[in-house]
């Protein structure tokens, strides 16, 4: 009898290691209690952003003392994989640097979410759940929190004007949770 039980547990307790190895894998990978997690941040649109290289100024963007933020491109945000809602727009500050400003967002919470300012079109549907690390983009930092208005520093070597939308991007499993094609103020 003692070896017939030897037998049958060897099998037994392999399958469940495999198992709460799956499981352990699992969560790591999906993070489903971020489903009903909400992180809300709610950022006022900074005067002067203070970044640790400077911006390159042109001559077209000068700064001048008494100009205040002035919004350069906006757009709305449309759904892809999760709803997404809320309005994007590529701010020039006083100092002549540059944010992209999220205002009332409200997306589902991810794994692994980033802003990115990048040049594809924005597709409806399914179609645009893919099109954003096609061509050029720039990550400007994790998602800070799913709902609110936040703030997010364009790199003073980046210009702006290369870039025509804005994608919440899940880098996890490479699909725009949502993103805004950029119109001109």
């Amino acid at each position: 009898m003692g070896r017939v039980w030897k037998v049958l547990t060897r099998p037994l307790v392999i399958a469940v290691l495999v198992v709460v190895a799956g499981v352990g894998f699992g969560l790591y990978w999906f993070q489903p209690w971020k489903l009903w997690q909400d992180e809300t941040v709610e950022e006022a649109l900074p005067q002067v952003v203070d970044t640790s290289a400077p911006p390159a100024v042109e001559p077209s963007r000068t700064p001048t003392a008494s100009a205040g933020p002035q919004t350069l491109s906006s757009g709305e945000l449309i759904s892809h994989e999760h709803p997404t809602s809320g309005t994007v727009k590529l701010v020039r500050l006083a100092d002549g640097s540059h944010i992209v400003r999220l205002e009332n967002l409200d997306t589902s919470n991810g794994p692994d979410l980033r802003v990115w300012l990048t040049d594809a079109p924005v597709k409806e549907g399914t179609a645009g759940w893919h099109v954003f690390d096609d061509g050029k983009y720039v990550s400007l930092g994790k998602l800070k929190g799913n709902k609110g208005s936040q703030n997010y520093v364009v790199p003073g070597d980046v210009d702006p004007a290369r870039f025509s939308s804005v994608s919440i991007w899940c880098d996890r499993f490479d699909v725009s949770f949502g993103a805004a094609e950029l119109a001109r103020a």
